[in-house]
């Protein structure tokens, strides 16, 4: 008789890897849902299905016959709502479908934000470009997609020319064809990574984030720790758990985005009720804090929790992303690097990046300081 806890994997793609790796690891049985294409988790996951990861009533129907004692993913926001839906009717751990929606379209959560005084920009939902809607906001602009992450869709506007055409733009981008509009905000970016329990939520770690800027904001590295200031980092921390609370997260990993202005205000951005993508969870948070992300985030779909103890390593870790806008990091991905834990240059042309997707590589670090290679 088996006697391995199962657990089901939403995604397949170089995201989920990390996950299932660490699954097996616990000597867990892993049922792994998604399309083949990119499903690079396909031969390594114990059992694979080759089934939309949108398909919420077919992996549950597949979920209910194996009898999985979990559900998760990690990076990935196109998920969530799928997993609360057959955690939901499996009696698992997991967030809410209502709290899951709110988590993953970016007007009902902006919504929830301003109904729990969470600083976030002044916005409007569109589908299509109308002066009525848009009066009340002022230049520079941020146009999104309603519904995606990964940057894609996202782009900075000054006119009403470039309004309407990255409106449109965006809208093609959204599975519901929908976009936000949102007042921009001047400041530096960042992210914090954290870990709910039963409502609870313990910050793990605080992320700097260096991206392309204007117009598109692809993120080409991330640092940890941030090197906020004290009294700024609990700041960061306050608004981030009113933003939890206001969203209903109740369990598993959280990925906030914010920005800071030069006067020390605090805008939130954008909550994923999952693990950060860029391999922030998965390798820069146990690389500087010494904590098992992965593992925690799998523990917590299993009804299992323990208090999140941070070692006192005090390293920093970090990752670089390789693109035309960062060529000239191809000389550190050539040689070998004394701070360096992984590198991959997936794609030997360099492109500039409109959105994640079109990064052709990346470092990842760990070191005893920011190692500052662009």
């Amino acid at each position: 008789m088996n006697s391995k806890k199962k657990i089901a994997i939403v995604g397949a793609s170089y995201l989920q890897l990390p996950l299932v790796q660490k699954a097996k690891e616990m000597n867990l049985e892993t049922h792994c849902f998604a399309w083949r294409d990119g499903a690079v988790c396909e031969n390594i996951a114990d059992y694979f299905y080759p089934i939309s990861i949108l398909d919420k009533d077919e992996i549950l129907k597949r979920c209910e016959a194996v009898e999985i004692d979990g559900i998760v993913t990690i990076a990935s926001d196109v998920g969530m709502p799928t997993i609360s839906y057959v955690g939901e009717k499996l009696g698992l751990i997991c967030n809410s479908s209502e709290s899951a929606l709110c988590s993953t379209n970016k007007a009902k959560m902006r919504a929830c934000f301003e109904a729990f005084k969470v600083s976030s920009p002044r916005y409007v939902q569109i589908n299509e470009y109308d002066k009525s809607l848009l009066t009340a906001l002022q230049f520079p602009l941020i146009v999104k997609p309603v519904d995606r992450s990964g940057s894609r869709g996202i782009t900075k506007v000054n006119n009403t020319d470039e309004l309407k055409t990255a409106i449109a733009g965006a809208c093609l981008e959204s599975f519901a064809k929908q976009s936000i509009v949102e007042e921009y905000i001047e400041g530096r970016e960042l992210s914090v990574e954290s870990l709910s329990w039963k409502g609870n939520h313990y910050i793990i770690a605080i992320t700097d984030k260096i991206t392309t800027g204007s117009p598109h904001f692809v993120e080409l590295a991330h640092h940890q720790p941030s090197d906020l200031s004290f009294a700024l980092k609990e700041k960061v921390k306050l608004e981030t758990l009113k933003a939890l609370d206001a969203l209903k997260i109740e369990y598993g990993a959280t990925h906030t985005e914010l920005k800071i202005t030069e006067q020390g205000e605090i805008f939130l951005i954008e909550v994923g009720a999952r693990m950060g993508g860029d391999f922030i969870g998965s390798h820069l948070v146990p690389l500087s804090t010494g904590f098992d992300y992965l593992k925690a985030v799998i523990n917590v779909s299993l009804n299992r929790f323990e208090f999140p103890v941070l070692g006192d390593n005090n390293a920093f870790s970090g990752i670089y992303f390789l693109c035309e806008e960062t060529a000239e990091l191809k000389t550190a991905f050539l040689r070998k690097n004394p701070f360096e834990v992984e590198k991959v240059i997936q794609v030997e042309t360099l492109k500039p990046v409109l959105s994640s997707n079109d990064r052709s590589g990346y470092l990842i670090y760990k070191s005893d300081k920011r190692e500052m290679l662009l």
